[in-house]
């Protein structure tokens, strides 16, 4: 009987190391046909132009649409929360704890008012910016300590209309760009799974 319980005890105490090969890839952005070109979206936009350049397709799943690839023995799963912006956090801690990654192994991607259009920051921890998704994955997480990838949309708005222009559509001056933007993006994704973060950061912040 003492043997059976210890047997339990230390059953019930294995816990499973956390797989450093694997990646979350967490591009924020909001549901709906009516938002899927705002640039409030460029976090899932970066993320469908990944998998389509890896020929994979999203799922959809709890809290959010999920895919994955795997790349030099790195697997990168991709995720769109469907949980609106707001609520981000739930889907980032939910695909973490299920796939077993840690808060190193997340890159959340999205937009910044206080960047350049297509400026891009990398960075290893800060603070919200006031903006609403990484409120919500700062307080599920309970730490501002995870790596992101903030993407320039500038703030050429006038007083009063910082709304409209969040969740409007990108103009044509900017799409034009914005493909060659969305390139680098992708390589920045590969060089964080590849290469680190801080290597990373020293390669693209800036670009």
């Amino acid at each position: 009987m003492i043997n059976w319980i210890q047997s339990l005890f230390q059953t019930q105490k294995t816990v499973i190391a956390p797989d450093m090969k694997k990646f979350l890839i967490v591009g924020l952005g909001n549901i709906g046909a009516e938002y899927s070109n705002t640039r409030h979206n460029i976090g899932f936009k970066i993320v469908d132009h990944l998998a389509k350049k890896e020929n994979i397709t999203f799922q959809t799943a709890k809290l959010g649409d999920i895919t994955e690839f795997k790349t030099k023995g790195r697997t990168l799963l991709l995720l769109k929360p469907n949980t609106y912006m707001n609520l981000s956090g739930k889907a980032v801690k939910y695909w973490m704890e299920k796939e077993n990654i840690e808060k190193e192994n997340i890159l959340i991607i999205t937009d910044d008012l206080n960047l350049s259009f297509g400026t891009i920051r990398i960075k290893s921890k800060g603070s919200d910016g006031g903006h609403n998704g990484l409120k919500s994955i700062q307080a599920l997480l309970n730490t501002a300590e995870y790596p992101r990838f903030r993407f320039g949309i500038s703030d050429e708005f006038k007083k009063g209309k910082q709304v409209d222009y969040v969740l409007g559509e990108w103009n044509e001056e900017e799409k034009a760009k914005l493909t060659e933007r969305l390139d680098i993006a992708a390589e920045i994704i590969y060089s964080f799974a590849l290469a680190g973060l801080n290597n990373t950061m020293n390669e693209f912040n800036g670009k």
